[in-house]
């Protein structure tokens, strides 16, 4: 990820009271809601893309709200082989998974 003193401002419209990293929330949509999305495949658990979803989530909140572009997706492209933990994935297998989380925890920060 990029160094700390280059990330974005945090949306200044939401008071960081409402602005929530809470993951546990967040999982469990995940879990519920993973085999719908277009990237995942039917042999996969959902374990297979939780550290994908989390990753994304956390990512959104260090990246302060910015929107997903090329310099966000290669930061956490070169960050995933340490965010990954024990999973085996490689980052083009769940990239996607990492935007749609990363999206979804950004929307969810700018509206709660």
């Amino acid at each position: 990820m990029a160094d700390s003193n280059e990330r974005a401002p945090t949306n200044p419209t939401v008071p960081a009271a409402n602005r929530s990293a809470d993951w546990a929330a967040h999982d469990e949509y995940w879990r519920d809601n993973y085999g719908e999305r277009p990237y995942t495949k039917a042999d996969r658990a959902y374990e297979y893309y939780q550290p994908a979803y989390k990753y994304g989530h956390e990512s959104a909140f260090f990246y302060g709200g910015r929107s997903w572009d090329d310099e966000v997706q290669d930061d956490l492209a070169r960050g995933w082989e340490q965010a990954r933990g024990d999973s085996n994935c490689t980052w083009d297998e769940v990239k996607d998974a990492v935007r749609d989380s990363y999206e979804r925890a950004r929307l969810h920060s700018v509206t709660a």
